[in-house]
């Protein structure tokens, strides 16, 4: 504990780093006041049917990620997830369009580019969203008219999209200032702070049910807790994990050129267990909407029923199969667009490193990407199985759903991946100042 307190000691110490330190908390406290300011033109005291429809289930997922702003029907309520949506569309767009892929060689001219066309993609997204959640109030979440002061026309629904839009892309704005000017990654600590925001109120509801309605008592709960800590050391194994690959670098002579041989010095390439972070979860939970529109679309025949009963509850066997089927064909591809095998093998060539054993050029991208595959393999399932940890949970366990989704899937992971990049870069201030970090050590988990 004495070491911890010097630690922060340290941090303070370091100009730079606190002044950064005190921009991020300022503007996530600006993105936190404005996740309970309700739209204007709506009784916030007739929102409770609301807020009882986001509980559980896609959609109190969602009002996790947006800090509870969904149920509040906030002027954050979309959240940043448009501005996620549309870098995931640019960067899949990246592959096929030659325009986007002349960007990706310009440099820091071509990012500042892509990251315009990015934000305009999120406007135009969030103009399309906007409407649809204002109407889906009444009709999805049965909010009553009179809750909509102004009624339901032109009057209320124009200023109140200009609002959403406007809430949208002032919240992407907070997350690149925090990049910019504060410390971690800004977009995902808006994130990782709305899910963290609705964390406590969903642990008293578990511990409340548990020993109100002697439910297991105090001795569940304990067991919840030390279960939920295992889950999230393995989320930390499976973020950390790498796969070192030795890489010899010829020795430079003095006259300029280089003698390969084994005297010179030997780095290596870490490939990540899961290098593709949570994506493969989002896209695969963007599908799993699919096959309820099918159902419904089927509704007279038996098969289009038993889809909507089954696909339904996020929670269910078939949901979850389906789910973590998608997640690890979903890990491939991305990390197949992701990973340049072949780039980092040129790169290799021209910097005089090689890998012992391999030929330089094409033969090493070859055999990078064989790697790639063999460790994304047990890398996916571990992803996969985290996703439907939650459904585990709550099947055997009769844990309620709110604090379920803590206990793995996409929640958990933004949570555990977020707060180790935001660590790391405090330690690289740490030690760039000669202090020791936050951690005992920065070295990924290797694996074998």
């Amino acid at each position: 504990m004495k070491k911890f307190f010097e630690t922060i000691s340290n941090i303070w110490k370091i100009e730079e780093l606190r002044n950064r330190i005190i921009i991020t908390l300022g503007l996530l406290l600006v993105y936190r006041f404005g996740c309970q300011i309700v739209l204007p033109g709506i009784d916030s005291t007739q929102l409770s049917q609301l807020a009882s429809s986001t509980d559980s289930g896609i959609f109190g997922l969602l009002n996790a990620f947006t800090g509870g702003a969904f149920s509040n029907a906030s002027i954050f309520a979309l959240g940043i997830m448009p501005y996620i949506s549309a870098s995931i569309v640019v960067q899949l767009m990246s592959i096929a369009i030659p325009y986007l892929q002349k960007l990706d060689k310009e440099g820091e001219s071509g990012r500042k580019t892509k990251n315009q066309i990015t934000r305009w993609l999120t406007i135009g997204i969030c103009i399309v969203q906007a409407p649809a959640y204002l109407y889906s109030l009444g009709t999805m979440f049965g909010v009553p008219d009179s809750a909509f002061i102004l009624g339901k026309g032109l009057d209320f629904m124009v200023p109140a999209v200009i609002i959403l839009v406007t809430g949208c892309v002032f919240a992407m704005w907070l997350g690149e200032k925090i990049t910019d000017k504060g410390i971690g990654n800004g977009i995902s600590l808006l994130i990782m702070i709305g899910i963290i925001a609705t964390m406590p109120q969903s642990f008293v509801q578990e511990f409340v049910s548990r020993t109100a309605n002697n439910n297991g008592g105090l001795m569940f709960v304990l067991i919840e807790v030390i279960i939920w800590f295992l889950v999230i050391l393995a989320c930390v194994l499976l973020v950390m994990a790498t796969r070192q690959i030795p890489v010899q670098y010829a020795r430079r002579t003095a006259s300029g050129g280089y003698e390969k041989n084994i005297m010179g010095s030997r780095q290596y390439i870490p490939l990540k267990l899961n290098a593709s972070g949570v994506m493969p979860i989002i896209f695969a939970q963007a599908i799993m909407f699919v096959p309820g529109l099918i159902g419904g679309a089927f509704d007279d025949t038996a098969a289009g029923q038993w889809i909507q009963v089954n696909f339904a509850d996020m929670f269910g066997w078939a949901y979850n199969i389906l789910f973590a089927f998608l997640i690890i064909v979903f890990t491939f591809f991305y990390t197949a667009i992701t990973v340049p095998t072949n780039k980092m093998a040129d790169d290799l060539k021209r910097s005089g490193g090689f890998i012992p054993g391999i030929r330089p050029g094409k033969e090493t991208g070859d055999f990078l990407d064989k790697i790639m595959s063999l460790i994304t393999l047990p890398g996916s399932i571990f992803l996969a199985l985290l996703a439907v940890f939650p459904a585990f949970v709550v099947k055997l366990m009769d844990v309620q759903a709110g604090w379920a989704l803590f206990y793995g899937g996409t929640s958990l992971l933004i949570m555990v991946g977020v707060a180790i990049d935001t660590v790391q870069q405090v330690n690289s201030y740490l030690l760039n100042r000669h202090y020791d970090g936050l951690m005992k050590t920065g070295k990924n988990r290797k694996v074998a």
